[in-house]
């Protein structure tokens, strides 16, 4: 549309008598401010077929058009919705045709027998510059929201009582719930800790904005997302209510865990070749000593002695060796492999600790993979998880639940059981070399299981709470 300082006006007027058409456009060439370049349409349906090509700046309708009226004709222009203003023009004055006609979107409502140049000089001019400023709201108004529908991060607006009444298409992505069902919940109810929301409303209501609050979201199909909210409480004239922006740093979180597992375990893996280095020089002069004593004639209570300096020098030499091959790299051989056979054939080989216990197994399928696997170390890095859950468990009550499916291009295998849970403190430490809770345990079976995980590619997560059970999630790329 053009301008005031364009200059050129284009113009539709709309009118079925042919002497008040001359009469307005004489009284809009009078202005001095435009250059007007006039139509005139005789009726409703030649000025319906005008309006239609999009042409001009503003259009001016007479309220009488033959057996159909200038607001039946407002109202085809607002359902097309077309922006240029209008200015409806009626013999007589009528408060209801007025309201009418500014409730429909009408730019202006004048009396004819009332008109004269300076009044649409005024009516004009206002029109125009009406319709510019909405014009460019609209843009505006465009423009930030495909900025918020196109944000990777969740956008939401809701009541303080936390009903959303606004959500961009983030949120679907990021809880797994559909628009109609998150229109329907309350915000707090994706909160894994009801404390956290606590915590969060405290601080927005007195601060009036919290910034990078962590909290821990949970999507409907049960996954925990890391999220970071920051959020406004503000005010207009319909209420207090609250802005907000959630930004998922799961996969951030995760790379800092793993490249500190990372960390931890290459600075083991270099105590642990040192120790070996240092420990295994004394014994094998150790074992060379018992070789040559052997060579000597000894009395019983000697060789009894003998022998057992023996047994336990080849015992710290296999510890010692258990503890290299848990600490470095794992050689692959790898084959394309289904997920879901390879954890059917482990599971087999631990059916028989779990038939002893009584412990019942529930199996969730779902989308399979077909990933490269080293077959005979996958399934020990899976069994190393089986029987742990299995010992954690009571007999009879216990309940394993192996669950497989595929999302966000990664194939997820996830193993719960309904035991006796793992504190924080542990957790930390769950992947450490020869860290155990179990009285009969040495620690490197999980430590074993890591390695290989990680050999593949692949992500391992755990999820805990005591006396309620605990959930390892395994996780590998699929191309």
């Amino acid at each position: 549309m053009n301008t005031v300082s364009a200059r050129l006006v284009k113009v539709l007027l709309v009118d079925d008598d042919e002497d008040d058409f001359l009469l307005t456009s004489d009284y809009l060439r009078e202005t001095a401010v435009w250059d007007f370049k006039i139509e005139w349409a005789k009726n409703f349906n030649e000025a319906l077929e005008r309006i239609k090509q999009r042409c001009h700046d503003l259009y001016f309708f007479d309220y009488l058009l033959g057996s159909h009226t200038g607001l039946q004709l407002l109202q085809e222009v607002v359902r097309l919705g077309f922006e240029a203003p209008v200015v409806l023009l009626t013999g007589k004055g009528d408060r209801s045709i007025d309201e009418e006609a500014m409730r429909l979107g009408a730019a202006d409502y004048l009396v004819k027998d009332e008109l004269d140049a300076e009044k649409l000089e005024r009516c004009v001019r206002y029109a125009l510059d009406r319709a510019a400023s909405l014009k460019t709201l609209r843009e505006s108004e465009s423009k930030y929201r495909n900025l918020f529908e196109q944000s990777q991060d969740m956008i939401y607006i809701s009541t303080t009582e936390g009903t959303f009444t606004y959500l961009n298409s983030s949120a679907v992505k990021l809880t797994g719930y559909p628009l109609n069902e998150l229109f329907r919940m309350k915000g707090y109810e994706l909160y894994e800790n009801p404390g956290d929301r606590a915590l969060f409303e405290e601080a927005l209501e007195g601060r009036g904005e919290v910034r990078d609050f962590e909290f821990t979201l949970v999507t409907k199909s049960g996954e925990r997302r890391i999220c970071l909210v920051t959020a406004s409480a503000l005010e207009d004239s319909s209420g207090r209510y609250y802005q907000g922006v959630v930004h998922d740093i799961t996969v951030r979180k995760r790379a800092e865990r793993d490249l500190l597992m990372a960390e931890k375990l290459a600075a083991t893996g270099r105590l642990v070749r040192t120790l070996a280095h240092e420990v295994r020089n004394p014994l094998t002069n150790i074992n060379l000593s018992v070789e040559q004593m052997e060579t000597e004639q000894l009395i019983d209570d000697q060789q009894f002695y003998l022998n057992i300096i023996q047994r336990n020098s080849q015992r710290i030499n296999d510890l010692i060796t258990e503890l290299l091959n848990s600490a470095k790299p794992t050689e692959m051989i790898l084959q394309t492999l289904s997920v879901q056979h390879v954890m059917d054939d482990t599971l087999r080989q631990a059916e028989d600790r779990m038939a002893l216990k009584n412990i019942g197994l529930t199996k969730k399928y779902g989308e399979d993979a077909q990933l490269q696997l080293d077959k005979p170390k996958i399934e020990i890095a899976f069994l190393n998880i089986i029987m742990n859950a299995v010992e954690a468990m009571e007999e009879n009550t216990g309940m394993l639940t192996i669950s497989i499916d595929c999302a966000d291009s990664r194939s997820r295998i996830t193993i719960t059981d309904n035991g006796t849970g793992i504190s924080k403190e542990n957790i930390s430490r769950l992947f450490e070399p020869y860290f155990t809770s179990k009285n009969n345990g040495i620690g490197l079976g999980l430590a074993a299981t890591l390695n290989i995980i990680q050999s593949h590619q692949g992500a391992i997560e755990v999820e805990s709470e005591e006396g309620v059970g605990t959930t390892f999630i395994v996780s590998f790329p699929v191309d």
